[in-house]
């Protein structure tokens, strides 16, 4: 099948920086969808290297939430594994037949403090991976309100070099509406993207339920779903924005 596949066909591909960001994408996949599209989970090979550590992937392939993993790179153990983040998402569409691919690092995350020195810069190659295979690239963007660290409080600099500088594709980048001084300065961070992307603002109402009701809990750094919510309300609404381009 893979021989031959090309084109992923216009399916909304999600990237996301961190791992902690993969279940509330989901909850804001299926807000509100009495029947929620079919996803799956393409990890690419920053943090941990082996599938089956992460014990949110397993709790969301047990609840249904996920179609399956697929490991790229140097990653492995999913329940496809691929060479490339490219034949990863080939393999969640036409193999697992995914509607939506989510796309994040493994469990973890390396970073050095530095303008380059992260792994979340895959994230940019994930945009361009997704958009040359006919795919429409969904940027989630990396926020906190509850980070004491300057370079990632509001949006992160991660969200901000990797689909400022690495991404060379268009991809819509998701700016969740969050409302008073922190939702202002989060729209300012983002309209720095706006020459390369499209921004697309997204509503949050009824995402903090949707993220309550997710199989596995939700934690980012330590942080929980209360100490945080802007950075998974951020993660839902990319999710919420990529069910809207299946209708």
């Amino acid at each position: 099948m893979l021989r031959e596949a090309g084109d992923l066909g216009g399916m909304p591909v999600v990237v996301a920086d961190l791992h902690s960001a993969l279940p509330a994408v989901l909850a804001g996949l299926r807000a509100g969808r009495e029947v929620p599209p079919v996803a799956a989970y393409v990890m690419l090979d920053g943090g941990a290297l082996p599938a089956w550590f992460s014990r949110t992937t397993a709790g969301l392939r047990e609840s249904g939430w996920l179609a399956g993993t697929v490991s790229t790179g140097q990653a492995f153990g999913g329940d496809l594994d691929t060479v490339t983040v490219h034949t990863g998402l080939l393999a969640a569409r036409h193999v697992l037949g995914a509607e939506v691919a989510v796309v994040t690092q493994g469990p973890g995350n390396l970073g050095t403090g530095t303008r380059w020195g992260f792994s979340g810069v895959a994230c940019g190659e994930a945009v361009n991976a997704a958009a040359v295979l006919g795919g429409r690239p969904v940027a989630s963007l990396r926020i906190s309100e509850a980070d004491a660290r300057q370079r990632h409080h509001g949006v992160s600099h991660h969200s901000l070099t990797a689909y400022g500088q690495v991404a060379l594709a268009r991809a819509d980048v998701v700016v969740p509406v969050l409302g008073g001084e922190f939702g202002a300065r989060v729209a300012a961070q983002a309209r720095g993207l706006a020459p390369r992307h499209n921004l697309v603002s997204v509503a949050t109402g009824g995402l903090a339920d949707a993220l309550a009701a997710s199989p596995v809990p939700l934690s980012t750094m330590g942080r929980g779903l209360d100490a945080d919510r802007a950075y998974f309300l951020a993660a839902a609404a990319a999710g919420r924005h990529a069910a809207a381009l299946l209708r």
